[in-house]
């Protein structure tokens, strides 16, 4: 591919996610696309055909992007509490970075679950690793038990939600952007606080002795 191609590709990509965040896959069309990229539509149907085929390059280039970073935390031999610290930490630099990943993963979820899941599993995701973790953890009494969906829901949830309402959250609290990433960014400690702060084991309190 030539250099000009290339960066038409590019351009068309990145036109692309705009329309599929503001319409989805069902609402977008191609002549709205071309217009975001500044091209005429049979250029755009030169590199890419359909709009599922655009869609799909989009997707798999999100995933790309995201899911080797956490799977290799994630299925790396550190602590558990050390994981849960990397990929707060990972997860929000890389939607910082990216702010549309949340809404757009979601609306293809929503919209094929199977090739999502199918995709996350090609990208090496493997909860079996942290389940097994998790277990000897528990076993260890290095923690409390809890199950590996849990775990991810709660790591997730904290990480994305903030992304997914962030007009709502600037309302809200009269937050610029400037005092919403601040937010953020303090978030990469609080969520590891909170749920470091859930696993550890309580003390047993010694009963009342009876007069």
């Amino acid at each position: 591919m030539s250099e000009a191609d290339h960066n038409t590709e590019h351009e068309i990509l990145e036109a692309a996610k705009k329309v599929f965040i503001r319409k989805g896959l069902d609402g977008a069309r191609m002549q709205e696309i071309a217009d975001e990229a500044g091209i005429n539509k049979a250029l755009l149907h030169y590199y890419f055909r359909t709009k599922e085929k655009l869609f799909e390059s989009i997707f798999t280039q999100v995933l790309q992007g995201f899911a080797p970073c956490i799977v290799a935390i994630m299925t790396s031999d550190l602590p558990l509490f050390t994981k849960i610290e990397s990929f707060a930490d990972t997860y929000i630099d890389l939607l910082l970075e990216n702010p549309y990943v949340p809404n757009f993963l979601v609306n293809e979820n929503n919209r094929n679950p199977e090739r999502f899941v199918n995709m996350l599993k090609g990208q090496g995701v493997n909860p079996n690793i942290l389940r097994d973790q998790i277990k000897r953890e528990v076993e260890a009494g290095i923690i409390c038990d809890i199950t590996v969906e849990n775990l991810m829901v709660n790591l997730v949830s904290l990480c994305v939600f903030p992304f997914a309402a962030r007009n709502i959250f600037c309302s809200m609290f009269g937050q610029n952007e400037e005092e919403y990433n601040m937010f953020i960014r303090n978030r990469k400690k609080e969520i590891p606080k909170l749920i470091i702060g859930s696993l550890q084991p309580r003390p047993n309190k010694p009963h009342d002795s009876v007069a």
